[in-house]
Formats: structure tokens, C-alpha cells, sequence
């Protein structure tokens, strides 16, 4: 089990970045989805050691990674939002100089566990390819690679898919589906919110450095049934429907305006018909609610 208990902090600019966070988390993928400047990377930061809180508690099956950092990093694998990379190394020198910090001293032992990441993030063919040479999406495996030495129970990505092009962000996803696991923690820490669609079992919405839901996706989705409703209106209708209801998305085309609305009280107006909620409907729904 993983727990975050009242995990506050502000930064000397006034900036409160946490305001009092507390989750548990079950083995298995768990997404933190929030916009940009959420607090999202100052979490994650604090849980890798890398960040002190003001106050409150990380625990680790019974460890306290704040006050344990040494046996916290042993238990911990992290892709960091910007993972930096020696661009004159080749893909097996990186993961051979990572498993050297880790504490895998024998070469033998290095050399069989090198072997099977690379093949495991299906870098085995560039494995002597120079990393100043690799795309976003190499870049973010040999990430992923990096961060399973060791066999982590606690494994946190932080904004992985952020500028990947589709094909990458599809093999991204396989990659972390299978990372998941019934005994290590996986903490997927984004703003796409298809991320968490399409990887994770459990989840939770940042805002402003406090939790404002934590859910399964398809609990989220069930929230918004019968309340999700789609039409193309005339351009001057679109204020007076913006002020019944709250709009999720207004696309422009030809002087009329495609709108994807929710309404829990009533259709909206007679254009309108019935349409399927995704989490894209509850998550900007509930960021969007009035600070």
C-alpha cells in the first residue's frame, strides 16, 4: 500500500503548490490527472525524494520515504517529466552506468539485466545507437528502462507522452500496460486526459494543489449519464446555451457552431440530442467549476 498523508507545500514565492493532499493507492497503473501548473510534478518531486514537503507523510509498505530517503530510493523507479540524457552514450552504457547506481555491481549480472530491458522496451537493435541520436519516443523508453532497475515496488511517470506523436504514444501506452503489476505501484502523473482513459484503473484530479475527485474512470464517466448533449446551432444562440449549461467544446464551421454540452437538469434546447460521456466530459467539467 501507498499512502500520502496531508501533504502540504508553499514555495518561497507565496505559491502554494499543495494544499493538504492525501491518497492511497493500490497496486496497479494510478493515474494523477490535472492541468499544467495542477502541482502535479511538485507531488511526484516530493515523492521521489527530490523535494522536502512543509509537512505531512509518504509511506511505502510500512517505510517513510521522506525520513528513509536511502531505502526510498532503492524501492523507487522514476521517468521524470525531463529526463535527461548523455547524448555521446549509447543506449546499454546509459542503463549500464543506471544499474551501477543502483547498487548491480556485477558485470555479468549488469550485462543479463541490460539485455533483457532493452529487449523488454524493444531497444535491442539500437542498443549501441549514440542517445543524442534518438527520437522523443526512444528516449522516453530507454526512460521507462531506466526506471524498472531494480524491480521498483513504487514507479512514478511523470508527463511521459507529453510531444510524442500518436504511433509513439500507442507503444508508449503498451509499454506501461504491461509495467503494471499486482505488486508494484504505478503512478502516471499527466494533463492527456486519454492517458488515464486508456491505462489506468483508478484515478484522481488535481486543481490548485488539492484533490478534487478520486474515482475509477468508469465511476466518473457513470456521473455524466443522461446529462451529455451534442448540436449544431446558429453562431448567436451560443451565449444564451453557454449560460444554461456548461460547454465542453465549440467548433466553428460554416457560420454554425458544433457544441458538446452538459446539462443535469434538462435538455438543453430542442437542437440538441443525447450523447455518450468519456472522461474528457468529467474531467473538464469539474476543472472548469469556479475557483
Amino acid at each position: 500500500m501507498f499512502a500520502i498523508r496531508d501533504l502540504k507545500k508553499t514555495y518561497p514565492s507565496g505559491i502554494q503548490a499543495l494544499r493538504g493532499i492525501s491518497l492511497e493507492i493500490r497496486p496497479g497503473m494510478f493515474g494523477l490527472l490535472g492541468p499544467n501548473g495542477a502541482g502535479k510534478t511538485t507531488l511526484m518531486k516530493i515523492v521521489a525524494t527530490l523535494l522536502e514537503p512543509d509537512s505531512g507523510k509518504v509511506e511505502m509498505n510500512g517505510v517513510d520515504l521522506i525520513a528513509g530517503k536511502d531505502q526510498a530510493r532503492r524501492m523507487l523507479g522514476y521517468l521524470p517529466q525531463e529526463f535527461g540524457l548523455y547524448p555521446t552514450l549509447t543506449a546499454e552504457q546509459m542503463l549500464d552506468y543506471f544499474a551501477k547506481l543502483k547498487g548491480v555491481m556485477g558485470k555479468k549480472e549488469r550485462r543479463a539485466l541490460i539485455d533483457a530491458l532493452l529487449e523488454r522496451v524493444n531497444l535491442s537493435t539500437a542498443r549501441r545507437q549514440r542517445l543524442g541520436g534518438f527520437s522523443g519516443g526512444m528516449r522516453q523508453r530507454l526512460g521507462i528502462a531506466q526506471a524498472l532497475i531494480g524491480e521498483p515496488q513504487l514507479i512514478i511517470v511523470d508527463e511521459p507522452t507529453a510531444g510524442l506523436d500518436p504511433e509513439e504514444r500507442n507503444r508508449f501506452h503498451n509499454l506501461l500496460s504491461e509495467t503494471a503489476s499486482d505488486s508494484a505501484v504505478v503512478i502516471l502523473s499527466t494533463h492527456i486526459v486519454s492517458d488515464v482513459s486508456n491505462l489506468c484503473g483508478h484515478m484522481a484530479i488535481i486543481r490548485q494543489g488539492a484533490i478534487l475527485s478520486l474515482c475509477t474512470p468508469r465511476q466518473a464517466v457513470d456521473q455524466l449519464k443522461e446529462s451529455v448533449w451534442e448540436a449544431t446551432v446558429p453562431r448567436e444562440k451560443v451565449s444564451g446555451i453557454k449560460s444554461r449549461c456548461q460547454v465542453i467544446s465549440s467548433q466553428m464551421f460554416d457560420g454554425q457552431a458544433r457544441l458538446r454540452v452538459i446539462s443535469k437538469r434538462e435538455r438543453p434546447s430542442e437542437e440538441f440530442i443525447s450523447a455518450t460521456p468519456v472522461l474528457e466530459d468529467y474531467y473538464f467539467d469539474l476543472v472548469s467549476q469556479p475557483k
